[in-house]
This record gives C-alpha cells, sequence and structure tokens, in this order.
C-alpha cells in the first residue's frame, strides 16, 4: 500500500481498481473482526442536523457512562477513502473514454483541554487527481481533494495542512450559545451545509451536489467563524484571507448565513440563507481586473418521514466578474435501507442545472445515483453513476456518463 501511495501521479484506471480492492479487504477485516457487528442491529433512520458534515445513523439506547474513564482531552481520527472512475461517451464522440482513480488520506487531531475549548489540525495526503485533468467538463465528478489541491495551497506555499484552528464555546443567558473560531479555516464547514447533500465521503460525489460550486466558498485558509444558536434559530459568518485565486491575486471573501430549524410529523427539516461576496481582486469578462464576486443562495433539507429525506438548493452570483455559473438550482431524495433490512444503507438520486455565466459554458446538466453500502463499523463501499451535459457557445458539447467506485474507511 505504501508503495501505492507514493508512486508516479499517473493513476490508471485498473490500478485505482485495485486500491479500491485493498480497501475492501482491509475494511471488512475491520467492521467484521467485532465481537457483534452494529450494522446487523436494528437502528433509527438517518436524522437531520443542524450541523451535518456528516449524516449519521442515531442509536437512541441509554448511553455508556463512566466515572472512571472521562473523555480523553486528545482524540485522533483518520478518513482513507479511494475512487475509480470510468468516464463513458453519451453523444460526445470528440472526447475518448478514459479511466482515472484517486486516494485520499486524512488524519485529524483534536485536543480539548475544557468543555469550552478545542484545539484542531486536519491534513491531507492524496495521490493522482481522478478524471480532474482529463475530463471536459467545468464541473469535476469527486470533490474530494487530489493530489494537486493538498500542495501549495492557496499558493501560500503550505502542502499538506488542511485546517488548524482554535474554537471558544460561549455559553450565553436564555439558552444561547456562541462559538468562535480563529486560525486556517475551511468555509463549508460553516456555511452551505445540508443534512443529504454535503459530503463527498459519504454521500453524493459530484461538487454539484455537495456543495453550490456558483457560491465559490473557498477552503483551507486563514480567517474567522462564528456560529450562534438559540433554540431553533442560527447565524454563522465567516470572513477569510485567501492567498490566490485563479488568477493568481489574493483576495478577501465574506458570507452570512441566518438558518432555522423546524420538527413536523415528518422529521427535523433546515431552511438556510446565505449572503456572500469578495474583495475587488477578480477579472472582469473582457480581461480587466478589479471585479468583485458576489452570491444570495438558499439551502434547505427535510426529513420525509422515518426513511426519506429530501434537499434543495438555489442560488444566484452576479455576473461583473469572469464565472462560469450564474445560477444553480439542484435537489434531490435519500433512503435508507430499512426496508430491505440494511438500515445503515444509503440510496440518493440528485439533479442539478448550472445556468452559466459570462465564460464559455452556457449550461450544465447533472444527474447522480449512488448506493452506499455500510460494512460493518468502519468501513463503506458506494456504487456511483452521474449523468454530466455541457452546453458550451463556441464549440460542441460534453456528454458523459461517469461509473463510479468509492472505498471510505473512517477510525
Amino acid at each position: 500500500m505504501g508503495a501505492f501511495f507514493f508512486s508516479s501521479r499517473n493513476y490508471t484506471f485498473t490500478r485505482a481498481v485495485q486500491t479500491c480492492r485493498l480497501f475492501c479487504t482491509y475494511g471488512c477485516s475491520l467492521a467484521f473482526a467485532q465481537e457483534a457487528p452494529r450494522a446487523l442491529e436494528a437502528s433509527p433512520p438517518p436524522t437531520a442536523s443542524a450541523n451535518p458534515s456528516h449524516v449519521r445513523f442515531v442509536d437512541e439506547s441509554p448511553p455508556h457512562t463512566s466515572t472512571t474513564n472521562p473523555q480523553p482531552p486528545i482524540e485522533f481520527h483518520a478518513l482513507l477513502a479511494a475512487t475509480a472512475q470510468q468516464m463513458e461517451n453519451a453523444g460526445d464522440t470528440h472526447t475518448p473514454a478514459s479511466g482515472k482513480g484517486l486516494f485520499t488520506f486524512q488524519p485529524e487531531v483534536s485536543y480539548t483541554p475544557t468543555e469550552q475549548d478545542e484545539f484542531f489540525a486536519k491534513f491531507g495526503f492524496s495521490a493522482g487527481n481522478g478524471l480532474n485533468p482529463i475530463a471536459p467538463f467545468t464541473l469535476t465528478t469527486w470533490a474530494a481533494d487530489g493530489e494537486d489541491d493538498v500542495k501549495d495551497i492557496n499558493g501560500r506555499n503550505r502542502d499538506y495542512l488542511l485546517t488548524a484552528w482554535y474554537r471558544h464555546l460561549f455559553e450565553l443567558p436564555h439558552d444561547q450559545t456562541l462559538n468562535l473560531s480563529l486560525g486556517i479555516i475551511d468555509a463549508t464547514d460553516t456555511i452551505d451545509e445540508n443534512a443529504y447533500a454535503n459530503d463527498e465521503f459519504t454521500q453524493f460525489m459530484n461538487e454539484a451536489l455537495v456543495n453550490a460550486p456558483n457560491a465559490y466558498l473557498p477552503s483551507y485558509d486563514v480567517g474567522a467563524a462564528a456560529e450562534w444558536e438559540k433554540n431553533r434559530l442560527s447565524l454563522r459568518g465567516v470572513l477569510m484571507d485567501v492567498g490566490e485565486n485563479d488568477n493568481g491575486q489574493g483576495y478577501l471573501f465574506g458570507a452570512a448565513q441566518a438558518g432555522l430549524r423546524h420538527d413536523s410529523d415528518l422529521g427535523e427539516g433546515n431552511l438556510r440563507i446565505i449572503l456572500g461576496g469578495t474583495s475587488a481582486d477578480f477579472e472582469a469578462p473582457d480581461g480587466g481586473q478589479g471585479e468583485r464576486k458576489k452570491l444570495a443562495m438558499i439551502s434547505a433539507d427535510q426529513a420525509l418521514g422515518k426513511q426519506l429525506g429530501a434537499f434543495v438548493r438555489i442560488g444566484w452570483q452576479d455576473d461583473e466578474a469572469a464565472i462560469d455559473f450564474q445560477s444553480l438550482a439542484s435537489g434531490g431524495l435519500t433512503l435508507a435501507g430499512n426496508s430491505w433490512g440494511r438500515c445503515k444503507d444509503t440510496v440518493g438520486l440528485g439533479m442539478a442545472y448550472l445556468e452559466g455565466g459570462n465564460c464559455s459554458c452556457e449550461n450544465s446538466w447533472v444527474s447522480e445515483w449512488y448506493y452506499r453500502a455500510q460494512l460493518g463499523e468502519f468501513f463503506a463501499m458506494t456504487a456511483d453513476l452521474q449523468y454530466i451535459q455541457d452546453e458550451l457557445e463556441d464549440e460542441p458539447g460534453h456528454e458523459h456518463v461517469i461509473l463510479g467506485l468509492r472505498a471510505v474507511v473512517e477510525f
């Protein structure tokens, strides 16, 4: 495995499939080494959360408590993921079919000296860039960080360190809480979360169904984040100093989000309204400089009973700067596997339409289906199918089907 990780950047599809097979063997050995695999136990369906970076299946049994073994102040976690994707023509005859893979390893450490304070760091190590260098699409088929993404991050001459921040919790009167974070942060950890379409490792893979591509939310740079909550209401904000955009210019980014959580007979739901913008450091459509980017977006999710969940995103951005997409409309459904005796499995179906901006793309259509099988406590396998169609202004468009296999180990 180590020899494969440090091999050359040019992945072949066959090598990527071999990586997924290694993950299957490793993940299954972890999963089924348990005395009683939790995947075979009955559990409730997924529940929507106000901060659902990962949708979890909740065990409602009384928690185990211990007075002799308190929660350790230092915790280590890691995620290993690999994907193999095959791009097949579907009406596009001038782009050849091709297959590629990507492997990523993300260890993280958390130190909580008190209940109100936390220090956190996450690293990213990747091999290969998947289909991104060869696919003709504007959107990426897997939103995970590739080999190029974890080196010289945002032009800062920093490799592999993704986030490193300090957070303090303020417990305010009248059941209010305020979290303040400072350091190297990721805007998507605070803004545009969604219970059913927000995690490229456990949910949809295409970036159009993970976050809003037209929202240009930056990751892995210096900034501050604030999260205020009171009962069902929440306010969130981020301010970041980003080292470099696509034109090599540093810029400032800021965004605010207002959220409302509601409960009904169907289950929990969340509605979020997001506004954001940048400093005037982006290229204009005519090649000039000094333009700002501005965005407005709605993100919502709703449980529809004990097994079904729905999500929707609607977004818009100003076209004074050069942009690939001006507007977005996406939505979909996820279904827990209770009906066929696989309560921790998930099926997802999502679609997205993106209206082109002032560059070469007129519009893009994305549809994606996945089946995620939880094979024990640590390991999951996902079969994924995507259809992508790009309509271009001055040249023939692109239409492809993407067949994918994703393996993830979390511990």
